[in-house]
């Protein structure tokens, strides 16, 4: 049947004539997006050249995917406190599960520890660990058959099933692949495999990555990093894409996509940027370049990885002057209410490791997980779980944190489990 071409012409035409008589709010043009864009942000990200990553910085003109910045960042960041998204419209199943909890079972999900060497089982069912994160040592000494016997054994202890996460980026950061016995060969950097074989290629590792990991039991990859970085003297690089902001972003969306295909948790890290900071495990890092600079370039992989749907970011532990000149990001409301409000992400949110340094000169391990929880992360890593757990609880009966913040939380992270299948059984 040939379709009627002038169709289109008088839906628009009856359209203009509402807008004008009854304002485009009535009419619903304001909604639509101009023909042949998309109402997403990243769809506008291109890569500016795509045959290699680029040699030279940036320059300081404002890029058209820029996030738009207030001119007077702290009243403004004051003023979209009230406006945190609503995570309450969820699942009734879910709430359910929320509204049977004790306040113990609550605050043990808000926790991904690092993986015990003794009594993992024991430990994860006795304080109600949201998760465990593996690393080296956990694959060190052991092969396929007993690290997917050991997360076997976790999750049955467990009445609501946790997250399994590591760090695998590639390059630097490998905890499976270094050791032959998961796989011959460690997983090669972003630059490395974007250099022989592009785009393509990383979509190709990143498929075979997140099916090696599931099979393991893991279902959360800490990665990728989303980080903006051309300087081969900076800390990150060596873990960055290499790339100027678009470029960085193509990656990061060609990466989330992938893992979302395969059904693995994917974490964008290390929000708000890590820029040319040094290396927060070693000690307090100070960051004094301005909004401009992370809006103009570190925010658009972030905005990327956020669009094609990525479940977790990660915050730094890098005091960023021009959002909160007093705290670490992760223990900052500030950069936590840049995230949710002018980023748009209402996934998990889930601190840097707390044990490192540039934490521990900040403050002391009780005192950092009541500060994490209260500047709005969701997930608490890496900790000292014997210390910080009772902490938390203890400042939720007392009042300090409210109730309201620890619910919000653990939605999310139910939320977050449901999404990967995890509730399925439980």
């Amino acid at each position: 049947m040939q379709q009627n071409t002038h169709l289109p012409m008088f839906h628009k035409t009856i359209c203009l004539l509402l807008c004008l008589l009854f304002g485009s709010s009535l009419c619903g043009c304001a909604a639509q997006p101009p023909s042949g864009e998309t109402a997403s942000q990243s769809s506008a990200i291109q890569a500016e050249n795509t045959s290699s990553a680029p040699s030279q910085p940036e320059t300081s003109k404002q890029s058209d995917t820029a996030i738009s910045r207030p001119e007077n960042q702290s009243d403004t960041v004051k003023e979209e406190i009230d406006q945190q998204p609503d995570t309450n419209t969820t699942d009734p199943v879910l709430q359910q599960l929320l509204d049977n909890m004790t306040l113990e079972e609550k605050v043990g999900q808000m926790f991904i520890v690092r993986c015990p060497q003794e009594n993992a089982a024991d430990i994860a069912q006795q304080y109600h660990l949201g998760g465990y994160i593996l690393f080296a040592q956990d694959f060190e000494s052991n092969d396929p058959q007993l690290v997917t016997g050991n997360i076997q054994q976790y999750q049955e202890v467990s009445d609501i099933p946790m997250l399994i996460g590591v760090d695998e980026e590639g390059g630097t950061v490998n905890r499976v692949s270094k050791y032959p016995a998961f796989r011959e060969t460690p997983f090669q950097s972003p630059q490395a495999l974007y250099d022989l074989g592009g785009l393509e290629l990383i979509e190709l590792d990143t498929v075979e990555k997140s099916q090696l990991l599931l099979s393991l039991g893991i279902n959360v990859n800490f990665a990728p990093v989303c980080d903006v970085s051309q300087n081969p003297d900076d800390f990150i690089y060596d873990r960055a894409f290499g790339g100027n902001a678009k470029q960085t972003a193509e990656y990061i969306k060609t990466v989330v996509c992938a893992m979302k295909q395969e059904g693995i948790g994917s974490v964008l890290k290390h929000f708000p940027g890590y820029g040319n900071n040094s290396d927060t495990h070693t000690g307090i890092a100070y960051d004094d370049r301005s909004f401009d600079t992370f809006a103009d370039s570190d925010f658009i992989p972030f905005q990327a990885g956020i669009d094609a749907g990525a479940d977790i970011v990660l915050v730094s532990h890098n005091i960023v002057n021009c959002m909160d000149s007093e705290n670490p990001a992760s223990l900052s409301e500030n950069v936590h209410q840049i995230l949710r409000n002018r980023l748009g992400f209402d996934g998990v949110i889930v601190t840097d490791d707390l044990s490192m340094d540039g934490i521990r000169d900040f403050t002391d391990d009780q005192q950092a997980a009541v500060l994490a929880v209260l500047a709005g992360n969701d997930l608490i890593c890496c900790t000292d779980y014997q210390t910080q757990i009772p902490a938390v609880i203890q400042a939720a009966n007392s009042g300090e944190i409210s109730e309201e913040i620890i619910d919000q939380a653990v939605l999310r992270i139910l939320m977050l489990k449901q999404s990967l299948g995890l509730l399925q059984d439980s």
